[in-house]
């Protein structure tokens, strides 16, 4: 099973030519299931839907229920911001958690889970997007001690562990991270584990997801900020990482998809 998280960043620069590109980069990977931040919507369209229907896959919505702060900062009124899943196999079930943040940074951070009927097993499959602001570490520590508590809700009824995709805007040996993963120290959720799918991935690799070779970024260390978790392995294997890698990492026909590059983790799923 191929995962992806990827944040699309909404529509910030050119975005009707990047829009494109996104779906060039979905179309060559062919993944399974994806976790997407910062989409888009209007009336009339939402992206989202938009690559579901170009990638013939089902898909779901979650809004923000503060866009206006969105809004305000490129001025278009009415254009709504969320996340949204792609997914091969039909949504069964959904469900939102807004996540806890001061007046000053509450911009309508989500998590969101979404009840996938995979191949073999019903997935619990989760993406969100935490608060930005860089000296906002201790407001993504209450953040993803929601998150936990949210997965640890919704994670029952299956054998296949919960998998957890997203732009947690935090580096990975941040005091958020350790917290979430629970295996570095005190987990988040009591008995909860979950797994970094990057600790798989060739060492050698590039791992950034936020890198000023990207032109949309201006000044910034390259870092990775962007992840796929998944709980420890289920039965035979069952969600046992084989593999992981960065994707959406280059201009696509001269121009980049996103300032956020991508994530991309194979799963096994059960399935011969």
């Amino acid at each position: 099973m191929r995962v992806m998280t990827w944040n699309l960043w909404w529509r910030f620069g050119p975005w009707q030519e990047r829009r494109k590109a996104i779906l060039t980069v979905l179309r060559e990977l062919r993944p399974d299931v994806v976790g997407l931040q910062e989409v888009w919507a209007t009336r009339e369209e939402n992206l989202a839907r938009w690559l579901a229907a170009e990638l013939d896959l089902h898909w779901a919505w979650a809004p923000s229920p503060a866009s206006e702060r969105w809004q305000r900062r490129i001025g278009e009124p009415g254009v709504e911001v969320g996340n949204a899943v792609l997914s091969r196999w039909s949504v069964l079930d959904q469900a939102v958690l807004r996540l806890p943040a001061p007046p000053e940074l509450d911009d309508g951070r989500l998590a969101f889970h979404t009840r996938l009927a995979g191949p073999s097993y019903e997935i619990p499959f989760f993406t969100t997007h935490l608060t930005s602001a860089p000296d906002a570490s201790a407001v993504r520590c209450e953040q993803v001690m929601a998150l936990a508590e949210f997965v640890a809700a919704h994670r029952s009824g299956t054998d296949f562990p919960p998998v957890i995709t997203g732009d947690f805007n935090a580096w990975p040996d941040s005091d958020e991270l350790r917290r979430f993963g629970g295996y570095k120290t005190t987990p988040a959720a009591p008995g909860q584990l979950f797994l970094d799918t990057w600790e798989y991935a060739n060492p050698s690799a590039p791992s950034a997801t936020w890198d000023p070779a990207n032109p949309y970024i201006r000044v910034a260390p390259p870092v990775r900020i962007d992840y796929i978790h998944v709980g420890p392995p289920g039965a035979s294997g069952l969600g046992h990482v084989r593999g992981v890698r960065r994707a959406g990492d280059g201009p696509v026909d001269g121009v980049w998809p996103s300032d956020h590059m991508a994530v991309v983790a194979d799963l096994a799923d059960g399935v011969e």
